[in-house]
């Protein structure tokens, strides 16, 4: 039986098709197609055709590949986004601050089915795109001897140290001030690495490349948990803060990949109906990924 997934690629594949003709006819020459084809799919290889069913093809490609002054736009657009946004919990979340008591309290129990005798232990976690610090003080720092901190934008990391994590932030171990598609955490180190409303920022590609970099920083029995938004149907692309919102089938596509094993997903409670859902996604090293490599 095919995978819903793979029949939804058939159709979207086949309207592709459909259109890219007029798309050549109208407004850039075949061979560019074919380069702009090519880049898209390396980059979104899981999300691409869905994109393509929302943005045409030639407006896509500047608002998530085409380099000016050499960066990509779909990071330099994130990067100016947060730049702009201020170093508070009304910064990291937007128009939904009301939600972050639920969010936290959410993220608390969903940490707790994988830590104890047999599982993950509690000596050091990793909060990646931890902004000033929301998680790593409400979930993380109760419950983990250490914590590490990754960021790109250096104001968020310095307001955490210097204001918002208090006393805690002596147990703060390292702040890292990188862009995540660029980050390779330490190996054998940490028992949670938790990402929250960062999957989001990252192309597929870099995603799947940062999964796999990731599993290498896990210590025995650790565990990744992403915690982000998930569109209800495809992927939806948000070109104001380059945000990409895949669906639960999607995201599945890039965790496999990845050579990771599922443990559980859950979607957030209490949440507004009328905000994306969000879901939580565990993950471990697949046992049978020594054998497939």
């Amino acid at each position: 039986m095919l995978h819903p997934l793979f029949t939804a690629y058939k159709g979207a594949h086949q309207a592709f098709r459909d259109r890219w003709k007029e798309t050549d006819d109208t407004m850039c020459r075949h061979s560019m197609s074919f380069h702009l084809h090519h880049t898209l799919r390396s980059e979104f290889f899981a999300s691409y055709l869905y994109l393509v069913e929302e943005i045409p093809l030639v407006k896509l490609f500047p608002i998530t590949c085409e380099y000016i002054n050499g960066e990509k736009q779909f990071y330099y657009r994130a990067q100016q986004f947060y730049e702009d946004a201020p170093a508070s919990e009304e910064g990291m979340m937007g128009d939904f601050v009301e939600i972050s008591t639920v969010d936290l309290e959410g993220s608390q129990q969903f940490l707790k089915k994988f830590l104890g005798p047999g599982k993950a232990g509690t000596h050091c976690a990793l909060d990646c795109g931890s902004g000033i610090g929301r998680v790593t003080k409400g979930v993380l720092l109760p419950v983990f001897e250490k914590v590490e901190m990754a960021d790109m934008m250096e104001h968020f990391l310095l307001h955490a140290h210097e204001e918002y994590l208090g006393d805690d932030a002596d147990r703060i171990e390292t702040y890292y001030c990188y862009n995540l598609q660029e980050f390779t955490p330490p190996v054998n180190k940490y028992d949670i690495i938790w990402m929250q409303w960062v999957a989001c920022h990252l192309t597929d590609k870099d995603l799947l490349n940062f999964l796999i970099r990731c599993k290498k920083s896990l210590r025995l029995n650790g565990v990744i948990i992403m915690k982000d938004n998930m569109a209800r149907q495809g992927c939806k692309l948000d070109p104001i803060d380059s945000s990409i919102s895949r669906h639960l089938d999607i995201m599945r596509c890039i965790i496999s990949k990845a050579n990771l094993e599922i443990l559980a997903i859950e979607k957030q409670d209490g949440f507004p109906d009328t905000i994306m859902p969000v879901w939580m996604i565990s993950l471990h090293s697949d046992p049978m990924s020594s054998s497939k490599s």
